[in-house]
């Protein structure tokens, strides 16, 4: 990722709507389908400059890999988990310890070997480990905010579950997520490709849009599990060895 996009980051997932509201639903997914159990060890597999830690610190101890230097002393800055260096799918690290859940979110995207890098993972949970993994969705999707963040492909359904199962993983679980937005994201990327602008969709919006959507965004916690999202703009998987 860029080191604009970095330190946007930094500032921005303790307020920005789309960082709190996937975090409630992460959560809920970690309580609701995956339940670890007290005294959890969990990894974060590329975790930024930490704006997750605290969730799942809630759930267990943590240790986090990252691969860029100036976001991984920020993460480690927050004192909620040992992070160090690594990258997937070579550089896991931690003396090849095992968890019981480990979390990859949004990061898939970003590495070449997404396949490898699954597979590699697999190979570090504990008897009972669960993954939880999320990626952007819908590839017609792609704009120049992808390409500002450094994606390297979105995925469907579809091809999300095919890399997991070619990677020696069991899908308990699927689908997507930040869909009661997806009408609106549409029509602004849309409008974005129209008037050739080139920055990522990210900018924090005025305080009372910023609630209403992280409103609408974080009500998804209480659905998925529930209903069947048939799109949207996230997907997540939980897996299994």
């Amino acid at each position: 990722m860029d080191r604009s996009a970095y330190a946007s980051m930094s500032t921005q997932e303790g307020g920005h709507w789309w960082f709190v509201a996937r975090r409630a639903i992460l959560d809920s997914l970690i309580r609701q389908r995956i339940a670890p159990r007290d005294g959890a060890r969990i990894l974060e597999a590329g975790c930024g400059t930490g704006g997750n830690l605290a969730m799942l610190a809630s759930h267990g101890c943590v240790d986090a890999l990252e691969y860029d230097a100036q976001a991984r002393e920020i993460a480690g800055a927050r004192g909620l988990a040992r992070v160090e260096p690594g990258m997937l799918p070579a550089r896991i690290g931690f003396d090849d310890s095992r968890y019981d859940l480990i979390a990859i979110l949004d990061v898939l995207e970003h590495v070449d070997e997404d396949r490898a890098s699954l597979a590699a993972l697999r190979d570090r949970l504990a008897a009972g480990g669960r993954i939880l993994l999320t990626v952007p969705a819908v590839p017609w999707l792609w704009s120049d905010h992808d390409v500002i963040h450094h994606h390297k492909r979105r995925y469907t359904l579809a091809s999300l579950r095919r890399v997991a199962e070619e990677a020696g993983l069991k899908v308990e679980g699927i689908g997507y997520f930040n869909s009661l937005l997806f009408p609106l994201a549409m029509a602004m990327r849309t409008a974005h490709r129209l008037l050739r602008r080139k920055e990522a969709l990210d900018a924090q919006p005025s305080p009372p849009v910023n609630a209403l959507l992280r409103r609408i965004f974080s009500w998804e916690r209480h659905l998925l599990g529930r209903i069947r999202f048939p799109i949207g703009l996230s997907l997540y998987a939980i897996l299994s060895a």
